[in-house]
């Protein structure tokens, strides 16, 4: 059993990442199970040790600590190939010609919206005929491919969301450069680590019903989900990392704010009764993530006065 942060390492944390961070650690840590560090750097062109530094850094500053080795995607695809083969053989797997505009023109022209989470695909390739992919094949176009769904609805109780249910649409399993996608890696490491809670923020909700089914026809084990809300700015709108607010670590140290002031601002956005706490692990012993407040999250007015 165990708790987990996974981030890409594409830039810096803000101030909403730190805050799901010190969540998911808090739960952990009050749970008395380890927490993992995982880096999800499936992103070839924007990941790199540089950002995986700088975050474990800020990690650090605000009190939070690991066990065992940090996993790193990028050195995982065998496992990742193996799901891909597993599920070819049972025939889930098809060949996807697809770029993204068409799938967006796709569901626009569409009389009703394909089954599944927004943006779903609306399985165009799966009836491709043998003729039509060797020619697309012909046109020198990669494929990615794709989860065979059956369309079924999975249903689940999140921890702090409550009852949740949503359709499977035909989730990419590797992507047309050969990188596995992350909804199938997302769910192995899962596995491999014996992760049995997975909390982040509620914008990755309608993600797990794909995620559910995947370890169902894996035959691995479902862990809790807990999906916390997001962190946002004046305007309601998710918290963002943009000219003329401070919302990195390094941001407000240069305004003066040390990793303590955010650290005393996560415990107060648990709760009044929390404010004034100097560390989060104080805070581990009573913390609960079954009750935090399903609202999105206020970000603190010192980070988002211009600069």
């Amino acid at each position: 059993m165990a708790g987990r942060f996974a981030p890409s390492p594409t830039g810096d944390l803000h101030l909403g990442n730190l805050r799901t961070a010190a969540l998911a650690w808090l739960s952990a840590r009050s749970r008395g199970v380890p927490f993992l560090l995982r880096m999800e750097d499936l992103d070839r062109h924007q990941s790199n040790r540089r950002h995986e530094t700088n975050q474990r850094r800020d990690l650090a500053a605000i009190g939070l600590d690991w066990d065992g080795e940090v996993v790193r995607q990028s050195e995982r695809f065998e496992l990742y190939e193996r799901a891909i083969a597993e599920l070819s053989e049972s025939g889930l797997v098809y060949e996807c010609y697809c770029t993204r505009r068409e799938i967006r023109e796709e569901i626009a022209a569409a009389s009703q919206a394909p089954h599944g989470p927004p943006g779903a695909y609306p399985g165009t390739c799966r009836r491709l005929t043998d003729v039509e992919r060797a020619r697309r094949r012909a046109e020198g176009r990669p494929p990615a491919l794709r989860l065979r769904s059956d369309g079924r609805t999975i249903a689940f109780v999140d921890r702090v969301l409550g009852p949740q249910e949503g359709g499977v649409d035909d989730v990419v399993l590797r992507r047309n450069d050969g990188v596995p996608a992350y909804n199938l890696a997302v769910v192995i490491d899962d596995a491999a680590q014996e992760v049995s809670e997975v909390i982040r923020g509620d914008d990755l909700v309608a993600s797990t019903p794909r995620q559910i089914r995947l370890q169902e026809l894996l035959g691995l084990p479902r862990p809790e989900y807990a999906h916390v809300p997001l962190v946002v700015d004046a305007a309601g709108e998710r918290l963002a990392k943009r000219a003329g607010v401070a919302v990195t670590l390094s941001d407000l140290d240069e305004r003066g704010v040390a990793a303590a002031g955010v650290v005393a601002w996560i415990a107060s956005s648990l709760g009044t009764e929390r404010a004034g706490t100097t560390t989060l692990r104080e805070l581990a012993p009573r913390f609960d993530v079954a009750a935090i407040d399903r609202s999105p999250c206020p970000a603190p007015s010192w980070a988002l006065a211009p600069r």
